[in-house]
């Protein structure tokens, strides 16, 4: 017998559940994934017929088979403008983007900065294995320098992307990351993230353990997770170590790591969700043994803007052209203002 929870009748991550063969290799992080979603999307105090994924091309774009949900298998890299488009159409709609690196960091690129400027409201989710899973192994826009794979059997020359300092400089307004082996944090990102108006953008560090195995297991291991990984909220000092015992400061915009022996907590960097200028340093924290310092890996919401959504400022846009002008002809404005005599 269902209930009904203020007026919206309820539903549990089993009648998520699609009658659909999951596809994915066995050990694959999307699994996680999907169960994270899953468990978060019955909280959220919607209707599954308000609730749609949208996805691209790749082994990530699979998911909306698997949710009971409204939802479209697209093309590679365009469920950015796939979702746009019906996002502006029914606003009313709670629209999740399921991409991975290579499909909206490669070829939909573009459809992916410019939904990002224009903070259409939607939740992008970038499942991020560094490899081209779907096609079988190949490196891709976020592999790093000299990965050896079958496209590249010298190893990589091209210079990777950083997701989340693209989408920083694309003016996103929601910036976050989480990753698959974490589903208590997952789940509470993407709660975060649905909970953004605009466009929120979770990177997920996700494992193909078949082409890319191992890739972010520092981040993953009891053994080595408590000293590489920095979960940042909101408020709070940056704190990481087994012991809690380690810290980081900032001098200007110089971070260093020190030891919690040697300072207090209130001398060291507090993470300020509103801060563009520190989340942009906060994503510049790759290990870089050549030419930088070490630094744990940050997880966490980076940035956080309250801005106005796209398809808003249209609907607007669109009223007070019928308020002050009534409705519109369209046959005058194909014929436009400008005319041309020809002489023959």
């Amino acid at each position: 017998m269902s209930t009904v929870v203020n007026d919206i009748p309820a539903f549990t991550a089993k009648d998520l559940v699609t009658d659909q063969e999951v596809r994915w290799c066995p050990g694959c992080g999307d699994y996680s994934i999907l169960k994270q979603v899953q468990t978060v999307i019955p909280e959220l105090g919607l209707k599954r017929e308000e609730i749609v994924f949208i996805s691209g091309i790749g082994c990530s774009s699979r998911f909306p088979y698997y949710m009971e949900t409204y939802g479209m298998h697209s093309i590679h890299g365009r469920a950015t403008a796939i979702a746009s488009g019906l996002k502006i159409t029914r606003p009313e709609l709670s629209v999740w983007i399921i991409t991975g690196d290579g499909d909206s960091l490669s070829i939909g690129g573009n459809h992916f900065i410019h939904l990002l400027r224009r903070n259409i409201d939607v939740n992008i989710l970038l499942f991020n294995n560094e490899i081209y899973g779907l096609t079988k192994g190949q490196y891709s826009p976020t592999s790093e320098l000299g990965k050896v794979t079958k496209s590249t059997p010298m190893g990589s020359v091209d210079h990777p992307f950083n997701p989340l300092a693209l989408v920083l400089g694309a003016e996103g307004t929601f910036v976050a990351r989480s990753m698959d082996r974490d589903p208590i944090h997952l789940r509470t990102v993407l709660k975060r993230a649905n909970a953004h108006k605009g466009a929120s953008l979770v990177e997920i560090y996700q494992n193909c353990n078949v082409f890319n195995d191992g890739a972010f297991e520092v981040f993953t291991e009891k053994s080595s997770k408590a000293d590489e990984t920095l979960f940042i909220e909101h408020g709070q000092p940056l704190v990481f170590g087994a012991q809690k015992d380690k810290g980081i400061l900032i001098d200007g915009f110089t971070p260093r790591v020190v030891s919690m022996n040697d300072v207090s907590a209130n001398d060291l960097w507090i993470h300020d969700e509103t801060d563009r200028v520190k989340a942009g340093i906060l994503t510049r924290f790759f290990d870089d043994p050549k030419n930088g310092p070490h630094f744990p890996r940050p997880f966490g919401v980076f940035y956080a803007e309250d801005r106005f959504t796209y398809e808003t400022a249209l609907k607007k846009q669109l009223e007070d052209a019928i308020t002050a002008k009534g409705a519109g002809d369209l046959d005058a404005l194909l014929r436009g203002s400008n005319t041309w005599q020809v002489k023959g």
